[in-house]
């Protein structure tokens, strides 16, 4: 019998597949408790509209995050700091300071794990990798000074 899984199966399957099971399974087990329903027309015609509603909404995830890589590629962030006499900063700039920056002057929410930079410690121009989306990342400039 097939059915299409309402919850995660060990050993069966992920929510949302359609598998094949033995009927007493399906109708002793899954289906009265709830962790599958009898794939029928309707609930085949609902698996495919979801499967195709989470393919749109990655598709424009992906496009948003192309764009946001568009605006914010080869872009120089200007950030102020204060240092002690020898040039060295007073602590470092991290990449919390980058996000809150990229989201004042561009505004796109960047999450600080995303960015990928060396340890900044002095003034100066640094180059800072932006992680985006999988696959998709920009390259920014990072412009430390008083």
């Amino acid at each position: 019998m097939k059915v299409i899984l309402n919850k995660d199966v060990k050993d069966l399957g992920k929510k949302g597949e359609l598998v094949n099971v033995s009927d007493g399974y399906a109708k002793n087990f899954l289906i009265p408790r709830k962790i599958a329903v009898i794939a029928d027309a309707t609930a085949m015609n609902e698996l495919k509209n979801r499967e195709m509603a989470k393919a749109h909404h990655l598709a424009v995830e992906k496009a948003n995050a192309e764009a946001a890589a568009k605006t914010l590629e080869g872009k120089s962030i200007k950030i102020s700091a204060k240092a002690g006499a020898n040039g060295r900063l007073f602590g470092s700039v991290t990449s919390k300071e980058i996000a809150e920056h990229i989201k004042t002057e561009y505004d796109i929410e960047i999450d600080k794990k995303k960015i990928v930079v060396d340890d900044i410690r002095s003034f100066g121009t640094f180059e800072c990798t932006v992680k985006v989306y999988t696959g998709i990342s920009a390259k920014i400039f990072i412009v430390v000074g008083e």
